[in-house]
């Protein structure tokens, strides 16, 4: 009985995702579609226009200065409070809280041209061949290798300027000093495209994730590997399945002679955990410390939006930390909890894509996806909490407040839960980041190169002592960034996804 439930509620979650991509795909803007229109048409549009474009009634809200700010924030105190003096009433007593900030995120969406259906899966790739000028460099954008996957995850620039490419469903493979790239390394995990596509997003299973060699990787040549571990025998019985069931799994391994050897599992969870939940919010970043551990982060895997992310007894919506060798550590903060899983360090993730420790401060940091707004750049410290599905800076796709503690029956301290110290709302898709400690842009070192999906753009932000104090974004409509990485020539290294094809450029200082 249980093995026929989670195949319905396999086949619901499917027909849930197509459902929901047939309703967004046909929107444009606040066209049909879009859940919040309504919500606009009734109560904005009569006054700053259908489309925005302001009429006699009230000013424009998009193509121009908002002169009480432009932050989700600053519009949704302008909604609540209104402006009586200049004829806008407040809203705060007609709407109530999660109504007035679904159309503060909407109108800053709509300012910044960021459609939330838009994924940019199939926009016009245009590398910029003229330099690229910011606030502290000069830059040129240089082509690497092209001609990828359409859906490609990771790269990792080794010793000898050779880069590691993982391709979701495609396998591994190495692009060498002089931008050619090898045949799929032979003897990689088992991969697989078990799904379908929405708008461009792929909601398959069997992925290859984040790769990175280890930190003393001249020495002893391993290579990390997340992968999401295709098993069609893995259920909560152990038996048979009746639909092909996955979860992310840190294996590493060598690479002799153009074969994946040595492969050895460093963190794995129970079949039990595996579940036919498509990969797409699997998470499934990589991080090494100084001190021999490493870190993995873990999405929603569970069945469903919220399954198990607050719980201590799953491996869902957590960043795990255990040995290089897969050993758990003994000092892990909840390894002394009854059933708890000893390698959980942190909680309440929802699409973790980005996770590196500074090697200077000793601190990991994380990027992680929300709903519609709420995307974060995190502090991750052991033990803590980072809110999912309690609380998001976001709203549901819906217009609905994040509140599934209510479901849950979860009473929380919102004291208790870690706010981000970046918060990226309205959401830009944000992807994976670094840190950066090259030379070749010494204005840029021990600062934060973050990328993104759906906006195609790379920001720079200035943290000090845990406070965002600056921000640049350093290129726009580029494409979907999907990984960063720096060089051991300490230029920097973006992985673009395209559907015609993607490809690694660097960004060269140009004097």
């Amino acid at each position: 009985m249980k093995k026929i439930l989670l195949v319905v509620a396999a086949i619901v979650g499917v027909l849930i995702l197509l459902a929901v991509g047939a309703f967004f795909a046909i929107t444009s803007g606040v066209g049909v579609g879009e859940p919040f229109a309504p919500l606009y048409a009734d109560n904005c549009a009569v006054c700053h226009g259908e489309a925005f474009e302001g009429n006699a009634q009230g000013p424009a809200l998009v193509g121009r200065e908002l002169i009480h700010g432009d932050s989700v924030n600053d519009i949704t105190r302008s909604i609540a409070e209104g402006f009586p003096e200049r004829g806008m009433p407040p809203w705060g007593g007609v709407l109530d809280e999660g109504q007035i900030r679904s159309l503060a995120i909407l109108i800053a969406e709509q300012r910044v041209g960021r459609v939330f259906t838009d994924f940019k899966t199939d926009q016009t790739l245009e590398i910029p061949t003229e330099p690229i000028d910011s606030e502290m460099h000069r830059f040129r954008i240089e082509p690497v290798v092209d001609g990828l996957a359409s859906k490609p995850f990771s790269i990792a620039p080794l010793p000898d300027g050779s880069i590691l490419v993982t391709e979701k469903t495609e396998g591994m493979s190495i692009v060498s000093p002089d931008g050619e790239r090898s045949e799929p390394v032979a003897g990689t995990p088992a991969t697989g495209n078990l799904g379908f596509e929405v708008m461009g997003l792929d909601y398959g299973m069997g992925w290859l994730l984040d790769i990175a060699p280890h930190p003393d990787f001249e020495t002893n040549g391993w290579i990390y590997l997340v992968h999401t571990h295709l098993c069609e025998t893995c259920g909560d019985d152990g038996g048979d399945s009746m639909i092909s069931r996955t979860m992310s799994r840190l294996i590493r391994g060598r690479i002799v002679d153009g074969e994946w050897t040595d492969e050895e599992v460093i963190w794995s969870v129970p079949n039990e955990f595996y579940t036919p939940v498509p990969d797409l919010g699997a998470g499934g970043r990589l991080a090494f410390d100084t001190d021999g551990y490493v870190y993995v982060s873990v999405g929603l895997k569970g069945l469903g939006n919220y399954v198990g992310i607050q719980e201590l007894n799953t491996p869902y919506g957590k960043i795990h930390r255990v040995h290089d060798d897969g050993r758990i550590p003994e000092d892990n903060p909840f390894v002394n909890v009854a059933g708890a899983m000893p390698s959980i360090w942190t909680r309440g993730h929802r699409s973790p894509q980005g996770l590196e420790f500074d090697a200077e401060t000793g601190k990991l940091w994380g990027t992680e996806m929300g709903p519609r707004g709420g995307d974060e750049v995190n502090l991750i410290i052991a033990g803590h909490n980072y809110g999912w599905p309690l609380y998001s800076k976001g709203v549901d796709y819906d217009g609905t407040p994040v509140e599934y503690w209510k479901e849950l029956g979860i009473e929380f301290d919102l004291e208790d839960i870690d706010q981000p110290i970046v918060d990226l709302t309205p959401s830009p898709a944000v992807s994976s980041f670094i840190i950066y400690d090259g030379e070749a842009f010494p204005g840029w070192r021990r600062q934060f190169l973050v990328g993104s999906l759906k906006a195609t753009e790379l920001y720079r932000f200035v943290i000090e002592d845990d406070v965002l104090v600056h921000s640049e974004l350093l290129i726009g409509d580029l494409a979907r960034i999907r990984d960063i990485e720096t060089g051991p020539d300490g230029l920097i290294y973006l992985l673009l996804e395209h559907g015609s094809g993607s490809r690694i450029v660097r960004l060269v200082p140009e004097a």
